[in-house]
């Protein structure tokens, strides 16, 4: 039943992430459909040489919304791993140190997701003080970062369980150990 529920996570994982990409990448659509001001209108309106599109908007926050509510279940599914000590890191399974570096990587691939999307929905907002932000791109980028979130996220899932199945085990076997000595 667990390994049935951990390939359940890891695939809703995934396809969220990936679902994050696509309204990322649609976003970006919509924000090149977006006619540009010519420069005599320039002068005149509100400083921006583009027009903000409300659909690039509203599809960049909803892809920031996604992905941050799968690192944060992810997260909490699959527990804080962590190694405290170089004594603890010796005597560290595999998957416990597979948990660690996928759980750090998820982490850098969020930060950078989540800043792509939002500087992107934020030169969408319509307000005079993001005009001046770049905006090309930052939805596409922010999209490919949300697929490569849901692989290293959906690894560091299924190695955090791991791990945890792992000390489960042992400490079990050292409670065993310890009883058949007294």
């Amino acid at each position: 039943m667990e390994s049935e529920l951990g390939f359940l996570v890891s695939v809703l994982i995934i396809c969220a992430d990936i679902t994050a990409a696509v309204l990322g990448i649609e976003a970006e659509i919509a924000q090149s459909k977006q006619p540009q001001h010519h420069h005599q209108q320039h002068s005149r309106h509100s400083g921006c040489r583009r027009n903000p599109s409300p659909g690039a908007f509203a599809e960049g926050a909803a892809a920031m919304v996604l992905i941050g509510i799968v690192h944060v279940i992810a997260n909490v599914l699959g527990g804080c791993t962590y190694i405290r000590s170089k004594q603890d890191f010796n005597r560290a399974t595999a998957n416990k140190i597979l948990a660690v570096a996928f759980l750090v990587l998820s982490w850098i691939l969020f930060i950078a997701s989540y800043s792509t999307l939002m500087l992107g929905t934020l030169a969408n907002s319509g307000s005079i003080r993001f005009c001046s932000l770049p905006h090309r791109w930052l939805f596409l980028i922010g999209g490919i970062l949300c697929v490569g979130h849901g692989l290293v996220t959906s690894a560091y899932y299924v190695s955090a369980i791991a791990a945890n199945k792992e000390d489960k085990e042992n400490v079990q076997q050292e409670n065993s150990a310890n009883r058949s000595r007294a």
